[in-house]
């Protein structure tokens, strides 16, 4: 299928530049099912994108022809064959805004405010400018960020996010609450065109000027919603002084006019659901589709809905979606944010009944080692209401000689491993350990490793077991 792919794009390039392309690299993936191909001649260069969804194609042609016309700093286009669903737009090369902030961290330079600027100022064109120029019936899947369109991404959160995280919730109740959300959020303006994913990915920088792509999901809407797109983007993870300087940078764009105490009602809302739709997208991209940045992504996400739960002040109840957040922002994660140095070991124990827990490091499962053919105390009325980490079930299993010969062969298959993950500068590995409550015999067997890795080894040691909050420790 690439190979058909390749051959009809250089096809189109050598249509186009009237040469002969000398070369074909495909780009890194990224979050959309685009295919990219840089593709070279002897004085031309192109993008090539392959898509198989027809209607995001033709909104992305048509968009971009007005944005062209109307200057704006996005590609051209330069040939396109929509039967086959490819295209070439112009080249602005691979340096994104998000590389630069994720070099310089949270307080990023003066400089790249300026750019954060420019970008602002751009969007604010992108609003009015394009909002009267576009082809508006292009638009996909909705000519409009409207009640459905909201609607859908707060399933997307419920479906992919919270019950892949297992968070339990009442299913009318927080329907009930997705509509009144969503009626809140449509009291705004909505005469703007939303770019949809205006965020640092999309945005590539040449010569100190941003350069936009990947707006195929634009529609009408409100301002709010790319404003909290670019500076509320989680893994960017601008500080709130930034994010504060930046948003009244873009407030002073706005005509005079302009009721700014009307836009602040809606903006941080506006956030919220951002964030929610952006955890539904981690959720499906990463945890379901296993793609490793997204899944690293999440705890920032959640960090960040903490920080703005405690700043969000709206006057309508949303009880049971405001009880599901809340349990979101109690989820555990380990954030790269605040990783030290070095290898770390993230080791856990669970119950089979819920899952292996999920690797938000990116670097896949790690080691699962199953503790149910153990002896298991649980089974046993003195034993019950007590952990891993009590005396009395330590005795037990030490009783036993297949629980030390299981502890020797762990530590046989779990050692080599480590040494070659620091010998390799790896910075994650996980351990975890399974039994059927998660309460007796995975935990002895995740503290005994802890103590045994935190006197053999120089690393950081997780120690999470995932199930206390549901021992049963009482009759």
């Amino acid at each position: 299928m690439k190979i058909d792919i390749k051959n009809k794009l250089i096809r189109l390039f050598e249509d186009w530049s009237k040469e002969k392309a000398s070369s074909i690299i495909q780009l890194d993936p990224s979050g959309s099912e685009r295919i990219y191909f840089r593709i070279k001649s002897a004085n031309k260069v192109a993008l090539g994108v392959y898509h198989k969804n027809e209607k995001e194609n033709a909104a992305f042609i048509s968009f971009s022809e007005t944005f062209t016309k109307l200057n704006f700093n996005t590609p051209k286009i330069y040939a396109s064959r929509l039967v086959d669903n490819i295209y070439l737009i112009e080249d602005f090369g691979d340096l994104n805004l998000f590389s630069i902030v994720q070099n310089e961290g949270q307080n990023i330079t003066e400089r790249t405010k300026l750019l954060y600027k420019k970008c602002l100022k751009a969007l604010f064109e992108f609003q009015t400018k394009g909002a009267k120029h576009l082809d508006f019936s292009k638009c996909t899947p909705r000519p409009s960020l409207d009640k459905q369109s909201l609607i859908w991404d707060l399933n997307y959160f419920k479906y992919y996010f919270l019950k892949t995280q297992k968070i339990e919730f009442d299913e009318q109740l927080l329907e009930y609450d997705f509509r009144t959300f969503s009626d809140y959020l449509l009291a705004a303006d909505q005469s703007y065109f939303v770019y949809r994913d205006f965020q640092s990915r999309n945005i590539l920088i040449r010569d100190q000027e941003p350069f936009f792509i990947d707006y195929q999901g634009g529609r009408m809407g409100p301002l709010q919603y790319d404003v909290a797109s670019l500076l509320f983007q989680v893994k960017a993870n601008l500080c709130s002084e930034t994010r504060e300087e930046l948003l009244n940078y873009y407030l002073d764009l706005l005509p005079e006019k302009t009721d700014i105490d009307a836009f602040i009602k809606h903006y941080y809302p506006y956030v919220l659901i951002r964030i929610c739709q952006v955890l539904g997208a981690y959720g499906f991209r990463g945890l379901i589709e296993r793609k490793a940045h997204f899944i690293q992504s999440i705890p920032y996400a959640v960090s960040t809905l903490k920080w703005l739960l405690d700043q969000l002040k709206m006057d309508i109840r949303i009880p049971e979606l405001s009880r599901v957040l809340e349990k979101v922002t109690q989820l555990t994660f380990s954030s790269a944010k605040n990783k030290k140095p070095g290898l770390t070991i993230h080791l856990n124990s669970f119950a089979y009944k819920n899952g292996i827990p999920m690797d938000y490091s990116g670097h896949g499962e790690g080691f699962v080692f199953d503790c149910r053919f153990l002896p298991n105390p649980g089974r046993l009325k003195e034993y019950r209401h007590l952990t891993g980490k009590d005396e009395h079930v330590i005795s037990y299993l030490q009783e036993h000689a297949e629980v030390h010969d299981f502890l020797k062969h762990v530590i046989q298959m779990v050692e080599p491993a480590i040494f070659k993950f620091q010998e390799r500068k790896f910075t994650d590995l996980t351990i975890n350990f399974g039994c059927t409550g998660g309460q007796h015999r995975s935990v002895f067997m995740a503290e005994n490793i802890n103590e045994y890795l935190k006197t053999s080894f120089q690393l950081t040691i997780e120690l999470n077991h995932t199930q206390k909050e549901n021992w049963i420790t009482s009759n």
